[in-house]
C-alpha cells in the first residue's frame, strides 16, 4: 500500500516537470517582449549627436598662409573642431573656451585631444589666439574648403569631434551641459585606448 502511494506521488510530480521546463523557457521571452513594448530607457548612451562618419584624413584644407592642413598629420589624436567667421562673436568664444576646458578635464588623457579652429575670412585677433594658446588656428579664405562638415550655416552652433583615424563622427551643440560633453569624451578616449591595445 505504501509503495502504491509512493508511485502515485512520483507520477504526479513527473506530470509537472514538462510544465516547469516550459515555464523556465518561456519566461525570458515574455519578459523581453514586455520590456520592449512597455519600458523606455532614461536616455541614450551618448549625449552628443552622432553623425554619419565622414572620412577627413585625405581632406586638404588650404589656409591663407599658403599652407595645407591635413587631419592625417594629427598622428592618431582625437580632435575638437570649431568653425566660425573671423569676427568670432560670443558663440565662437564659447566654443574655444569649451574645447579648452573639456580637454583639461581629461587629466592624463588630455594630450590625446587636439583643438582646431577654422576661421573664415581673415586671421583672428592675437589677443584671442594668445588666450587660447594650444589651439590650432587655421584661416581659410573660401568656406567651401570645409564642406565636409556639412551645412556650414549650422557650424556656429556646434563643436565637432573627429576620431583618431580621421573620421568626423559626432557634434556637440553649444547648449549641451559641459559635464555631459566631458562624459562622452572621457568614454570615447577610454574605449579607443583599449581598442588600440587590442590592435
Amino acid at each position: 500500500m505504501v509503495l502504491s502511494n509512493k508511485k502515485t506521488m512520483l507520477k504526479k510530480n513527473n506530470s509537472w516537470t514538462p510544465w516547469i521546463v516550459l515555464t523556465i523557457c518561456v519566461m525570458p521571452v515574455i519578459a523581453s517582449t514586455a520590456l520592449y513594448h512597455f519600458w523606455e530607457p532614461d536616455g541614450f548612451v551618448n549625449n552628443g549627436e552622432l553623425i554619419e562618419p565622414v572620412p577627413l584624413s585625405d581632406l586638404e584644407i588650404p589656409s591663407i598662409e599658403n599652407d595645407v592642413f591635413l587631419f592625417s598629420d594629427l598622428n592618431g589624436l582625437w580632435s575638437f573642431v570649431s568653425i566660425d567667421s573671423s569676427e568670432c562673436a560670443d558663440a565662437c568664444i564659447k566654443k574655444l573656451y569649451l574645447m579648452r576646458q573639456i580637454r583639461l578635464t581629461q587629466g592624463a588623457e588630455k594630450d590625446r585631444l587636439e583643438r582646431i579652429h577654422f576661421s573664415v575670412g581673415s586671421r583672428l585677433q592675437s589677443t584671442l589666439t594668445d588666450e587660447y594658446d594650444g589651439t590650432r588656428f587655421i584661416t581659410v579664405s573660401d568656406a567651401r574648403a570645409l564642406n565636409a562638415f556639412g551645412d556650414l550655416s549650422e557650424a556656429e552652433d556646434y563643436i565637432y569631434l573627429v576620431d583618431q583615424i580621421g573620421n568626423l563622427m559626432m557634434r556637440f551643440p553649444l547648449t549641451i551641459d559641459p559635464s555631459l560633453m566631458k562624459k562622452d569624451v572621457k568614454k570615447l578616449l577610454k574605449i579607443s585606448k583599449a581598442w588600440k591595445k587590442i590592435n
